[in-house]
Formats: structure tokens, sequence, C-alpha cells
């Protein structure tokens, strides 16, 4: 039988843990984590986080769990929790019965402080924030000890309690961990592992005005779990030695262990947290889930799929270090996953006006249209023709470039799924010289579907009729972003780095009449326009509105 090495060889996270396991460090079973804080929205860059913990824990027959981080009553909300349980189910990493609050361990946590204080491994601290810092030192100066870091542990205790009962105001006074101000890792340089905080928290009320801070909690909601990796995004690896300090100082048995792997970044895409919520505040976009935010709420709302967004992890693979990777992989990914799966659909955009001169003037006919040609399973619909139809207007060239396959006067072209056309006549407005309709003919013999073998021409053109035509509002996206490089620290003026053209809304499209009755998150195939999804905020039932999910091709690139 191989071993747990050998089978492991694709990921080198896998393989770092099977070479571990290999020593048997657990007398448990494998367990994950992902502790997401329930302040905002996850984006893609959490979906590979998620991704990579789920997938772990599958991999080694273990468990998933999720924990909220949710040690900061300030900002945090049960809004962000519930969206942040159904984006995670969704996107298909149930946890099930798996889901935790880091709340829920408040009384482990403060008594793991008071042991540390007991041990004379941590103290309370009355330098002010701005004095902690700076007595912290700087990557290239050592720091310098706390005046109130030598204290008793009887005082230390004292005044733990006295916090925690309210007794001092905000931020007056913290606890710190004693570990090295000359260290060179600036986190073991006597960080700060409890604050005082008076703020209604979602889940306990009032009942605390202490918290800890992330670091010195993470560690122990984890050895209370059962956790055996800690898998974290790679900006974490500095702290892991405070991660193995704090689980170390409290005795932890087979301690869980922290391991890293590279951050996801898109190009032309903010997944900052941060920056993310000042485009949301500051109007630039329609909330956490515009179709423009790399957010699962907003790429769901544009038309990605869940299988789209897994196949996209997979293809990245795994990453060691902060990697930026082109979006156009993401659109890529979705691509091929609806080409499969959707109805391809006839809608028009731009309107050019044709009348069909010898097609009889009140008759109208029902053709029969394959839904999707790589999937005969979709089946066929029925899409009414009449006299009067609607064509794309750059799908009429007056003076046909070279190359140019589509209708020109004398020109003949194939109508999808119905019949050859051909132009006769072009009318045009006698102020503006704007073409406003085209006189065609029809030719009754090249009806699709009858194995008609005559004469080929070489372009196909969309099309809807007139009498019948539903219409809607379509959304066409580009990059948010007009610069592919994500903002820096510090920088900010959005007004100068938003893509004006990042969103074009065109109304009164003209469709075929078979979306008529089309569902919220719908997709389709707009025939030669791309993929588009039924927005599910803005439709009504009088006026259904289309976002574009990705164009047919990859024109990221080229704009």
């Amino acid at each position: 039988m191989s071993s747990l090495k050998e089978h492991y060889t694709e990921n080198f996270l896998l393989r770092l843990i099977s070479e571990e396991l290999e020593k048997s460090p657990f007398g448990r079973d494998m367990c994950t984590r992902f502790p997401p804080e329930p302040n905002g929205y996850l984006h893609i860059g959490n979906a590979y986080a998620i991704n990579t913990n789920f997938t772990t824990a599958q991999r080694f027959n273990g468990t998933f769990n999720l924990r909220f981080d949710d040690t900061n009553p300030l900002k945090e909300d049960t809004q962000y929790v519930n969206a942040i349980i159904e984006d995670i189910k969704w996107l298909g990493y149930d946890p099930g019965k798996h889901i935790y609050y880091g709340s829920d361990y408040s009384d482990e946590i403060y008594n793991a402080a008071v042991t540390l204080i007991k041990r004379g491994k941590a103290y309370v601290c009355d330098l002010t924030p701005s004095e902690v810092t700076e007595y912290r030192g700087t990557l290239t100066e050592p720091g310098k000890n706390s005046p109130y870091r030598n204290r008793s542990v009887e005082e230390n205790l004292e005044l733990f309690a006295k916090m925690k009962n309210g007794n001092f105001p905000a931020s007056s006074k913290v606890v710190r961990a004693k570990i090295d101000m000359d260290s060179p890792n600036l986190n073991l340089r006597d960080p700060v592992i409890y604050r005082i905080i008076y703020a209604e928290h979602y889940r306990t009320g009032n009942e605390w005005c202490i918290y800890p801070m992330y670091d010195f909690a993470h560690p122990i909601q984890d050895a209370i779990e059962g956790i055996t990796y800690s898998l974290c995004s790679i900006e974490f690896k500095d702290h892991r030695p405070l991660y193995e300090w704090v689980l170390k100082e409290l005795g932890t048995p087979e301690p869980p262990r922290q391991r890293e792997f590279g951050r996801l970044n898109l190009t032309g895409v903010v997944t900052s947290k941060r920056f993310l919520r000042q485009l949301v505040e500051g109007g630039f976009v329609d909330g956490w889930n515009d179709p423009r935010l790399p957010t699962i709420r907003g790429l769901r709302r544009r038309g990605f799929t869940p299988e789209s967004i897994r196949r996209f992890i997979e293809e990245i693979g795994s990453i060691r270090t902060q990697s930026t990777v082109d979006i156009s992989l993401l659109d890529h990914c979705v691509r091929q996953d609806l080409k499969a799966k959707t109805v391809s659909v006839m809608g028009v955009l731009h309107p050019l006006k044709v009348v069909i001169s010898n097609y009889p003037e009140d008759e109208a006919e029902r053709l029969t249209i394959e839904n999707n040609s790589e999937n005969e399973a979709l089946g066929k619909r029925e899409v009414p023709f009449s006299k009067t139809i609607y064509i794309e207007r750059d799908d009429f060239m007056e003076q046909p470039s070279k190359g140019f396959h589509r209708l020109s006067p004398n020109g003949e072209v194939r109508l999808k799924g119905a019949y050859f056309i051909r132009c006769e006549e072009v009318i045009k407005d006698g102020d503006t010289g704007e073409i406003t309709e085209l006189r065609c003919t029809y030719d009754p013999f090249t009806k699709s579907g009858t194995g008609f073998t005559g004469r080929k021409v070489k372009g196909t053109i969309h099309w809807v009729s007139a009498e019948h035509a539903v219409k809607v509002d379509v959304n066409l996206y580009e990059k948010l972003l007009l610069d592919q490089d994500i903002p820096k620290e510090g920088s900010g003026d959005w007004t100068t780095m938003i893509n004006p053209d990042s969103l074009v809304t065109i109304k009164d499209v003209l469709m075929e009449p078979s979306i008529e009755h089309a569902r919220p998150e719908q997709k389709f195939q707009f025939f030669r326009h791309g993929y588009f999804c039924v927005d599910k905020k803005c439709s009504t039932g009088d006026r259904l509105v289309f976002n574009r999910v990705v164009p047919l091709k990859d024109t990221w690139g080229k704009r």
C-alpha cells in the first residue's frame, strides 16, 4: 500500500501535510476550519481559502469547520453571518452541522489569559495605543519594555478582573503577552491579547466589555475544536510563531499546526475588504452584490456559477506565494461551464428594421430552433417569424469591407433557424442620412430544417420578429478599475481609478418571446453576444433585466 506522501504529489500543501502525518502527530482525525470575521461579505480570494481548507479535509477523510471570528463587536453583524453561511453553501462547501462562533468560547479564552498571567507570561499595560506602537520599535530597531511589564502576578490578576468588570474606560488598559521586545519578529514584541471595548455584541449582548485579539483567540479556538491544521494565507506566516507560542505556553497537547498557502489576487480587481467597503460606502458601486465586484454575491448576481468558480480555483492549483491571476481565466471557466447547459436565444441590442417585401402581409409562422447545438438534451423551441423583423445594426454594412460576411446591398445571408434573405433597398432618414430600414426579399425554399441543399451563403445572423418581440434591459460590464494594479495602501481617489465604461445599460433590447417567463438567475446564451443572467435584484414582473456574464470570447486584453 502506497504511503500518503506518495499519493499526494500534485499539491505542495497536501504533500507537506502527508509527510507530517506519516509521523502520526495527532491522535484525532483531520479537521480544518475557515474563520471569517462577520463584518463584510466573502470574495473570490476567500473562496480560494475556503476551497483549500475544505478539500484538504476531504482528501484526508476529515471534517471542515466554519467558525466565525466574532471577537470585535464594533463591526460585526448577523446579516454578515447569514450571508457568509449562504455563500459558502452556494459555492458547494457546506460545513453541515460544523458551524461555530468564537464568541461561544469567551470564558475559555478569558481563562487562558488568566493562566498566562499566573505563569508570568502576560501583564496588564497602561500605555496608550500610540505608545504601544512607539515602544514596539521598527523592523530595524528593537522595541523597549513597557514600564508596566514587571507588575506582580497578583496586581495583574486584580487589574484584569477589573477590566472584565468594566471598571476602566475603553482603550485605557490592555493585556499583553510577555515574550521578547528584542525579537526580529514584531508579532512577538509583547503583542496585545485583550482590549476594552464597550459595545453591544450581536450574540452575547453586553455580557463582555473585554475582547481578545485574533492572534490570541485563534489558536485557542482551534485547540477547543480539535483542529489539526490551521490553513491560512501567506500574510499570516509571520504570525505563526505567536500561534505556536500561545499553544505551547498553555500546555496544549497535540497542538494544531498552522500552515500557509499563497494569497490570490485578480488583475484589475480589488479584494481588500477595506477597499471594497470604500467602493460600497462611497456609492461607486451598487452595494456588496454589484456584478462588477469580486464578492461571491456580486459574482452570483452577475451570473457566475459555483461550478465555474470551483473550476477556476482548481485550474490555479496550490500556490505558495502571493499571486495575481489574470481575470480572463475566471471568464474562461464560466464559459466552459455554461456553453453546454444554457439555452441559446436571439436578442437584438441595437435594432435595425427589416421588412421582407415578398412575405405575406398578415402571416406569421412558428419556426423550430434547437436550444443548444452542443447539447441535444436541451431540446428545441418555437420562435415566431413574420414580415417585419429586426436585425443587429452592425450586421449590415452598406459598403462592406473585406471579410464582411453579413448583410449588404444585393447581398444574401441566412436568418438563424429561418430563411435566406437578400437586401434589395436601403431606406435612409432624409435629414441625417441614417439608415432606418432595409427592404429585403426571402427565398421560401431555403427554410431551415427542410433539407435544403442548394446555394450556400457565408453568413448567418440573428433576428427577432417585430410583432412578437419582448423588450428587456441589458447590463454590459467591463473591468471596474482602469489600471491592472490593485491600489496601494494610502491611495484611494476612486474617481480617477473607476472605469467610466465599467457598466453600460442598454434599454429596450428586443428579445424573442421565449424568454418572457425567465426565472431570476436563469442563464442564457444570447446568440453572438455572450452569456447572460436574469438580474434577480432589478428584474420586475413588467421588465426583465439581464446581466452579461461574459462575452463569447475573451476580449479583456483588447479593451
